[in-house]
C-alpha cells in the first residue's frame, strides 16, 4: 500500500495538484469510505474517525459532501415498490 500511495503522490505532484487539494481530497474520500461503510450513521463513522460528530458533520458541509446520496441508495424502496408476500394461512 505504500508503494502505491508514494505513485499517486508523485503523480499528483507531476500534475501540478496543491497540496491544499490533495488533503480536500483525500478527506472526501476518505469520510465517504466510513460513511459507507456505517450506511451514513455519522455517531458511528465520527466514533470511527476519532471525531466528535459535529466536528463530523462541519466537515462534510465544508467538502460539499452529500451524505444523503449514501443514506439514499440503502433506504428501503416506499411501500408501494416493495414485493408483496403472500402470507400462508396455516403459518397464522
Amino acid at each position: 500500500m505504500k508503494r502505491e500511495l508514494d505513485n499517486l503522490v508523485t503523480q499528483m505532484h507531476a500534475g501540478g495538484i496543491t497540496y491544499a487539494e490533495a488533503v480536500r481530497e483525500f478527506k472526501k474520500r476518505f469520510l465517504l469510505e466510513v460513511l459507507a461503510h456505517h450506511r451514513g450513521n455519522q455517531c458511528k463513522a465520527a466514533k470511527e474517525l476519532g471525531m466528535h460528530r459535529n466536528t463530523l458533520s462541519r466537515t462534510i458541509v465544508e467538502l460539499k459532501l452529500d451524505p444523503s446520496q449514501i443514506r439514499g441508495g440503502l433506504k428501503r424502496p416506499p411501500r408501494s415498490e416493495r414485493p408483496v408476500f403472500e402470507v400462508n394461512q396455516a403459518a397464522r
